[in-house]
């Protein structure tokens, strides 16, 4: 995407189109989307990856969970500021490492992104990755006055993840809220908000900064994630956002059943391999 795709952003009288999206004060989206095929990039080591109203707090949790624990990296996508209550919110998954940690030093996590979107504050920090990364350190730094509960997540959201960062958005401007008509074209969003996105984007889908999605050390296949996303959805269907034991037992059953799911393909390969050989020699008798 970056350096070989100069033109990935599209022309500037564009409508945006893909997934479902309107502006507004109601919101659109709705669980988690995935686009109808996969993308596939090749990285420079060669492997290949596949890229409301009336929703509870349970029912956004469920779906921030599920998608922490799927994604080699985690957009945090927040609006003005990180508050304390967006830290707690990483709760959940800070537990859930401390107990992963106990039998490995691997990190369960990867990589994590507070996108900070409508940035206000410029004068405090700049806009971008490098601003990021300077209100970042302060809202995960530790004090002797902060609550004990305050001190762990912050050390424990340090200590789950390979790499934390921070980006901050601009606002795209006055002609995208306050036109209802707004069709995403170029030609309506500030410049500022677009040089912004070019560094942005690149920074998470650029091929040398893709990461491949990797659970308790070893990458992750296709095949592998289903089973991690049945496992996952088993115990995230009750009434109650499941304790970090039972997301510990999950992931510990879906990875013994992508180890079978793997041996049982390398079987049936080399299974068919030897019987195709086995009738050329016979044919050529």
């Amino acid at each position: 995407m970056h350096g070989t795709c100069p033109d990935w952003i599209g022309g500037e009288k564009e409508a945006l189109e893909g997934f479902s999206w309107r502006g507004g004060s109601e919101r659109d989206t709705t669980g988690i989307l995935l686009w109808s095929k996969p993308y596939v990039k090749t990285l420079p080591v060669v492997k290949r990856v596949r890229f409301d109203s009336t929703s509870t707090v349970k029912d956004c949790a469920t779906i921030f969970a599920l998608s922490t624990m799927t994604s080699s990296a985690q957009i945090y996508n927040l609006t003005q500021n990180i508050q304390e209550d967006d830290l707690q919110h990483l709760q959940l998954f800070t537990e859930y490492g401390k107990l992963a940690m106990e039998d490995s030093n691997i990190k369960p996590f990867q990589r994590l992104m507070f996108l900070v979107r409508d940035w206000s504050f410029p004068y405090e920090a700049a806009y971008g990755s490098e601003g990021g990364g300077k209100i970042l350190e302060k809202r995960l730094r530790m004090t002797e006055k902060q609550h004990s509960e305050l001190m762990q997540v912050r050390k424990h959201v340090k200590s789950c993840f390979n790499d934390i960062g921070c980006f901050l958005m601009p606002h795209p401007g006055l002609k995208v809220a306050t036109n209802p008509t707004f069709d995403g074209s170029l030609k309506d969003i500030d410049d500022e908000f677009k040089e912004n996105l070019r560094e942005l984007t690149p920074s998470v889908l650029s091929c040398e900064n893709l990461v491949v999605k990797s659970i308790n050390g070893g990458e992750v296949t296709c095949r592998g994630l289903l089973e991690y996303f049945k496992a996952y959805m088993k115990i995230f269907q009750g009434e109650e956002l499941p304790e970090p034991k039972s997301m510990l037992l999950a992931t510990a059953e879906a990875n013994n059943l992508a180890a079978l799911a793997s041996s049982k393909d390398s079987y049936t390969k080399r299974m068919e391999t030897s019987v195709w050989w086995r009738h050329a020699i016979l044919s050529s008798a």
